[in-house]
């Protein structure tokens, strides 16, 4: 018994690609493709067009993949999407992911990798590449060195900035000039990692330095 696949592309020469490489798969058979979510969706009506898995594409006109899967995963819930995208933006990724996705490949994906990815998702309910298995436990776990240690005028200026006070102000807070506190400021940026006064408080409440 093959396992039948729905391709959703819009582009039309991609999709019938895909669907003979699909075929050339001994587990798996092309149930039928669509252009978009919405067709999908309107097509799935019909309980003989409900495949196993969806070969989903992100970028689409009038439903795109995230729009589909999300629909999917609410009226649809036993069937597996595996994305296929050109998009390698990292919230892109997650979005598709978080919103029922049980895989992420590039399009550029060697005809090898995409037949695995099919079984391990037919399998195992799921298929991630390291790259993006790293990513989903980066955005669970937020990489924070276990070697930094802030000093304590830095930490008074983190509770500072943290707040309304502009960096002319807490220089006068701290008795420093601000030349100085532009330094601390440079610093920890640097040490956290940080590019930005909103990263800053958000490292500061996560780690429970500011409690707002």
């Amino acid at each position: 018994m093959k396992y039948s696949v729905v391709i959703v592309e819009d582009h039309i020469l991609l999709s019938q690609a895909l669907s003979g490489l699909v075929d050339g798969f001994s587990k798996f058979k092309i149930l039928y493709i669509c252009k978009n979510g919405k067709e999908l969706l309107t097509r799935l009506k019909d309980p003989k067009n409900i495949p196993d898995i969806v070969l989903m594409d992100i970028n689409m006109p009038i439903m795109n993949g995230i729009e589909t899967t999300e629909a999917l995963k609410e009226e649809y819930p036993d069937i597996k999407v595996l994305a296929l995208s050109v998009e390698e933006d990292e919230k892109t990724i997650l979005k598709m992911l978080r919103a029922g996705a049980k895989g992420y490949l590039l399009k550029d994906t060697e005809k090898s990798i995409l037949e695995n990815a099919l079984i391990e998702i037919q399998e195992t309910g799921f298929y991630h590449t390291k790259n993006v298995t790293n990513l989903l436990l980066g955005s669970l776990h937020p990489k924070i060195k276990d070697d930094i240690v802030l000093k304590d005028r830095e930490l008074q200026f983190i509770k500072h900035a943290c707040t309304e006070k502009t960096y002319k102000e807490i220089a006068a807070n701290m008795c420093l000039s601000p030349k100085t506190i532009e330094g601390y400021r440079d610093s920890i940026f640097e040490k956290l990692g940080l590019k930005n006064r909103t990263g800053l408080v958000i490292y500061a409440i996560k780690n429970k330095i500011f409690v707002p």
